[in-house]
């Protein structure tokens, strides 16, 4: 299809650190995935609720991938890297140093995972103050957010991390300090995590009511006084001392970053999808929802104008698409829900070798398991009588109520693999309802949404999908490209880079 005479490709890397693992992917400038890394990193849980991971193990792992994938490429023709990670909250001290964020003072556990619920009394303070902020996130803060997070650390580390703090980096913006040395923010992670408002900036007088008045008094040199919209280069690009850690080329354009379902939905959400009568054709972006589906699931939605959905956060402006409004409704934990009562089930052992046996995942043996044991009846009727409410690790939207618990109606004595099959179906029906329960809220205040483009680890399992589109009623689209949100990140790195004139 090419001319002969065309210029030799040019490549952008997009690297996503997700909760379990790191990922690089080198993608071309049709946005083709041309090679792919994967690497696990390590997760401690001293105690209930408490989660945390090291930032030095998470480089290192950044470091490892990329490598792999740029291995044999012609170094010229990588033009620029994109970052997205979990929203993850890194703690560095003066000399950028990891400090620890637990009692047992170990360094180098300096970084608290976005799913980590230790704040919980802190953010009901926040949440008590109803600080005008607060309309920015659906009107209720979230435990998994940052202030409230970094009032936990004031009030239990004072000592040994409070008072010793550099820096407080998102870990997407960790991660573009470590490739070029500079301390700018994405204002994708200071508007969507850290209250941080596009036409205000910070509010001192919010941080001075919650009782962290010592970040106003430092001018927010602790965290971030300079903020870069996403896929904007960050200070000279990449330092000769990451460049040697990525195998990559010095200077070359490093982006500002994206917190990781954002990058997933910049990822999908602009996909070409003429040709299959979709509601969405010929109509704006607007009318579609991105996905993410993984660990947790993220639902991103976004609107020319300012929406306020109740228990749905945002409108953030430009934290995902520049220059469009974003709502973000989430679940807190669906793969992990999925894995917990699959691998806790007395019949899971059994599943395994079967499994094993057919040379297949779990997850395609239950799968055709299930339409072993349907009747004539479509495989989602088997659970008429089984109810799970999914909200295991609380609820994020739009009930906004992290005290919720899980729970299963209908169990019987039976526990062979046929329950199995049916715990994990109604499992997925329920997150799905959730689904429906986050999109029907965002339709009241005022969304039009028809179409639904799905990415991320769950996407990849048919039933999910499937599920997900009967219980919604709307079409569900998904990427041919399966990795969107490392494609995301490697869109970041191509704006930067100055071969495309933004990120639309």
């Amino acid at each position: 299809m090419h001319s002969k005479k065309q210029t030799p490709e040019k490549y952008y890397v997009g690297i996503d650190v997700g909760s379990a693992s790191v990922r690089a992917a080198l993608v071309d400038g049709f946005g083709t995935v041309m090679a792919h890394a994967e690497q696990p990193i390590q997760i401690w849980e001293p105690q209930p609720d408490h989660y945390e991971q090291s930032s030095a193990d998470i480089w290192a792992a950044c470091c490892s991938v990329t490598k792999k994938v740029v291995s044999g490429v012609d170094a010229s023709r990588i033009r620029g890297v994109g970052f997205d990670a979990t929203c993850s909250l890194v703690v560095v001290d003066k000399q950028f140093q990891p400090l620890a964020v637990n009692c047992e003072g170990q360094n180098y556990r300096n970084v608290i995972m976005w799913m980590d619920h230790r704040a919980v009394s802190q953010v009901e303070r926040i949440n008590a103050t109803q600080h005008r902020v607060l309309s920015y996130v659906g009107g209720v803060m979230s435990v998994e957010m940052q202030p409230p997070k970094l009032l936990w650390i004031k009030e239990n580390l004072q000592e040994s991390c409070w008072e010793k703090a550099g820096h407080f980096f998102d870990l997407p913006d960790f991660l573009s300090w470590k490739a070029t040395g500079a301390t700018a923010r994405s204002l994708c992670t200071v508007v969507c995590k850290w209250s941080y408002t596009s036409d205000k900036g910070w509010d001192d007088s919010f941080w001075k009511m919650i009782g962290l008045e010592d970040l106003v008094e430092d001018k927010y040199e602790k965290i971030g006084n300079h903020v870069l919209s996403p896929g904007e280069s960050v200070g000279k690009g990449l330092t000769p001392e990451a460049a040697k850690d990525l195998g990559l080329p010095e200077g070359i354009a490093v982006a500002a970053s994206l917190i990781d379902a954002h990058a997933g939905g910049l990822g999908v959400i602009g996909a070409d999808v003429k040709g299959h009568n979709l509601p969405c054709e010929n109509q704006p972006i607007t009318s579609r929802v991105a996905m993410i589906c993984g660990t947790s699931s993220c639902h991103m939605g976004v609107s020319e104008t300012p929406i306020f959905v109740p228990g749905v956060w945002g409108p953030y402006f430009s934290a995902m698409v520049p220059g469009l409004w974003l709502n973000e409704g989430g679940q807190s934990a669906t793969g992990k829900l999925i894995d917990h009562v699959v691998r806790g089930h007395v019949a899971f052992p059994e599943l395994q070798a079967k499994a094993a046996a057919s040379a297949h995942s779990i997850y395609t043996y239950l799968n055709s398991h299930l339409d072993l044991i349907k009747k004539s009846s479509p495989v989602g009727f088997l659970t008429v009588d089984l109810h799970v409410w999914p909200d295991f690790h609380g609820n994020r939207s739009p009930l906004t109520d992290l005290t919720l618990k899980g729970m299963v109606v209908g169990l019987t004595l039976s526990q062979g693999l046929d329950e199995l099959a049916l715990i994990y179906l109604a499992t997925i029906q329920a997150i799905a309802l959730g689904t429906r329960h986050i999109l029907e809220t965002m339709q009241a205040a005022g969304h039009h949404i028809n179409t639904l483009f799905l990415c991320g680890g769950l996407s990849k399992n048919p039933l999910f999908v499937q599920m997900h589109a009967d219980i919604t009623g709307k079409p569900v689209v998904l990427s041919k490209e399966v990795e969107s949100v490392l494609v995301g990140a490697a869109i970041l790195g191509a704006c930067a880079s100055g071969d495309f004139a933004s990120i639309q």
